[in-house]
């Protein structure tokens, strides 16, 4: 565990010395404030007229977890295959240190930035409660907020499985987005026209476990099940990547 907590810390700060983790940052946040703004004044407006519905949390989480399909791969491209490239993961392997602690260690501190920045957006929910009689909905705020944290640790766990079979950053960074277009657009779209087997691609679909349940205040232990799957299937196909180059 100190293994991980070392790599994880060490990743961690490093997104705090990369142009490309503030302009990730910037563009998540900014946008989440451009539509917070456009929201409460939508719904000042309606409430003058007498309708409208009051404002939750649900639009916001959405953009999150929507922004986080585009961005994250920018954020997970280089944590193994830039090590490859420069040659220091040899010397990382050459260390008392795990495969599965090393992936494990990057990811988490990836993870960790993404955290920091959903930290940031607690502060909507904090102005709703104020801004709504009687408050918002506690029980579909924290559905919201699991099922963001549970798509991004997934997201973040399958970019790093990428970035451990790439020496490329650019590679990494292509197939890491491919992936997640297809998990959260393309794969439950056939769902909707075949009568047998569209269950199992609706399950398929990473979007559908968060949008249609989660982020509406629902907790399934099947969504659960499935973002976690996808969590150990990333870090899983990551650390038989890395010991593939420690036998080469």
């Amino acid at each position: 565990m100190r293994n991980i907590w070392i790599i994880a810390k060490r990743e961690y700060d490093h997104y705090f010395a990369s142009p490309l983790a503030y302009v990730v940052g910037f563009i998540i946040l900014f946008l989440l404030g451009l539509y917070f703004f456009v929201v409460l004044l939508a719904t000042n407006q309606q409430a003058v007229f007498g309708g409208g519905t009051p404002p939750d949390v649900t639009p916001f989480t959405w953009l999150f977890a929507f922004l986080a399909v585009f961005l994250t791969p920018a954020l997970t491209m280089r944590l193994l295959s830039d090590e490859a490239r420069m040659g220091t993961l040899e010397l990382l392997l050459t260390a008392p240190l795990r495969d599965g602690e090393l992936v494990v260690g990057k990811w988490l501190g990836s993870m960790l930035f993404m955290l920091t920045l959903l930290a940031f957006t607690i502060v909507y929910p904090l102005i709703l409660q104020n801004l709504v009689n009687p408050g918002i909905d506690q029980k579909v705020m924290i559905s919201a907020y699991l099922g963001v944290i549970l798509v991004v640790a997934a997201l973040l766990a399958l970019g790093v499985g990428v970035s451990a079979m790439f020496t490329n950053q650019i590679a990494a960074l292509g197939v890491t987005f491919l992936i997640f277009f297809f998990l959260w657009f393309m794969v439950g779209i056939p769902a909707n026209y075949i009568q047998n087997g569209g269950d199992v691609l609706k399950y398929l679909s990473m979007s559908s476990h968060f949008a249609d349940t989660m982020n509406r205040g629902s907790i399934e232990l099947g969504d659960i099940v499935y973002f976690i799957s996808l969590t150990a299937l990333g870090l899983f196909v990551g650390t038989r990547a890395v010991e593939m180059r420690r036998w080469r």
